[in-house]
């Protein structure tokens, strides 16, 4: 026993060595050995009850205190050692060692859509490509306010998903491309596109690089006032640009810079009269310095104020107008960004930007700067999504130094069964070129019926209205599109 010491043990037993037999609890010839002042009893040759008799062991008289019932061997306990606690605990099975930081737990596995695209896997980056094809009518090809020549139209697009699939680091992207070929107008025919790729390195636990590549193909509507031309057919307008940053977190405190460069190139433009306007003088590109300062109060809630400076730099010192147009600027805004409930997720801010121009016949262009974005998921099947932005824009206007845009968009999606999907969104949008009497406003609607058939083929209806009020003479217009077609995912 743990801890028993010589005459505390079970039974009230004596000390060590000590004879149940001598100490009066046994009678000698039942279980144990035999007094050594008894003598054995005789041994008889009588048979029968008498032979039993004489077997039987002479009674003896008690000594001690009686017991209710003989007490079975064995006689003499064992008494071991104290246990003593080893210096060294031994090791213990089961219990996590607070050295080792236990592995992230696994997400639970997202329910599978059995009409979501599944993709090409190419080691752990997963690209979704899309092919869609798509035939309808368009009222007014050029978005011009005469001559529109409404015509059939077939648009082709080609869209590839990027995503990886790392336990650190994110590479994503969406690329798009389109092409417009209208059979009763072939000079409205027109490409379009536009795309971003980004690549998030997580340095350390706290730190973040991020860089981020993107493109964009346009085109200038004939009516356009930086045109001021009767122009053949659309001509076509090239961007590409990257960011390089790094977001830094002390402890509740985010700070963030960035770094940005994009490059503009403008197509010629060919006249009707078999002449061509040259744009060579618009092509610029534009350098960007961008650095933000959040404060955590809640875990989703992030207040920050933001500063930013730019360059433009065109390629032609002086355009066709004989205007310098190459201009630095400056801005600041304040505002915050929140998540609740994963449910609502936005970023509002605003402030002000202002833009100092080469040539003093353009003066500064101060202009306030509201940015704002909003998802929210309403129930499992509906999400809303809103967005609001506000720029500084170039122009080859004479006289005008800058165009102020603002534009915003609504768009709510309702999934009406596990594979139909219905779109409704309105657009809004305000161009007001400065130092020149021109304001333009235009608003829209839209709406699509996407059928998932399965996870290769879906079917795709929609419909657009523009409705552009310029006070440009002949730049106004209003436009109607109606597109079926089929997507088509590998």
């Amino acid at each position: 026993m743990r801890g028993a010491t010589p005459g505390q043990l079970p039974g009230g037993a004596g000390a060590a060595g000590t004879d149940p037999v001598a100490a009066g609890l046994l009678r000698p010839g039942l279980s144990g050995p035999a007094d050594e002042g008894t003598a054995a009893p005789p041994v008889s040759t009588t048979t029968g009850s008498a032979a039993r008799q004489a077997l039987r062991p002479p009674r003896t008289r008690r000594s001690g205190s009686p017991v209710s019932s003989p007490v079975r061997g064995p006689f003499r306990a064992t008494i071991a050692p104290p246990e003593v606690a080893p210096d060294v605990q031994p090791l213990q099975t089961g219990v996590p060692d607070p050295s080792v930081t236990p592995p992230p737990r696994r997400r639970p596995a997202a329910i599978d859509d059995p009409y979501a695209p599944l993709g090409l896997r190419v080691g752990s980056v997963t690209l979704t490509p899309i092919l869609g094809q798509s035939f309808g009518y368009d009222s007014n090809p050029n978005r011009t306010q005469v001559n529109q020549n409404a015509s059939a139209v077939s648009r082709t697009e080609l869209e590839l998903g990027v995503r990886s699939d790392w336990s650190r680091h994110e590479l994503s992207g969406n690329l798009r491309g389109a092409y417009n070929e209208f059979f009763s107008n072939k000079e409205a025919n027109r490409p379009e596109g536009s795309g971003e790729l980004r690549l998030r390195l997580d340095a350390t636990r706290d730190t973040q690089i991020e860089i981020e590549g993107r493109y964009l193909i346009d085109t200038q509507r004939p009516g356009s006032p930086d045109l001021n031309a009767s122009v053949v057919r659309r001509p076509v307008v090239y961007s590409e640009g990257g960011t390089v940053g790094v977001t830094h977190r002390f402890n509740r405190l985010v700070a963030s810079l960035r770094g940005t460069i994009d490059r503009y190139d403008y197509e010629n433009a060919k006249l009707t009269n078999g002449t061509t306007l040259d744009q060579s003088d618009r092509a610029m590109t534009a350098y960007g310095l961008r650095g933000r300062l959040g404060y955590e109060i809640h875990p989703g809630l992030i207040p920050f104020v933001e500063a930013f400076v730019d360059t433009r730099r065109y390629d032609r010192k002086i355009d066709n107008s004989g205007y310098a147009r190459s201009s630095d600027g400056t801005g600041i805004r304040a505002g915050t960004s929140f998540e609740i409930t994963r449910k609502l997720t936005a970023e509002v801010s605003a402030g002000v930007s202002t833009r100092s121009y080469e040539d003093q016949r353009l003066g500064t262009l101060t202009s306030p700067i509201v940015d704002a974005s909003l998802i929210y998921s309403m129930t499992p099947l509906t999400t809303i999504r809103a967005n609001v932005a506000s720029l500084v824009d170039e122009t080859a206007v004479p006289g005008a130094n800058g165009i102020r845009v603002t534009r915003g968009s609504l768009e709510v999606a309702h999934d009406l069964r596990r594979n139909v999907t219905l779109t409704a969104g309105l657009r809004a949008s305000d161009a007001a070129y400065q130092g020149a009497n021109i304001d333009e406003q235009l608003w829209g609607a839209y709406l699509r019926a996407d059928w998932r058939l399965n996870r290769q083929v879906a079917l795709r209806a929609s419909y657009a209205y523009d409705n552009l009020r310029s006070s440009s003479p002949g730049a106004s217009y209003v436009s109607n599109v109606f597109l079926l077609g089929v997507r088509l995912t590998p």
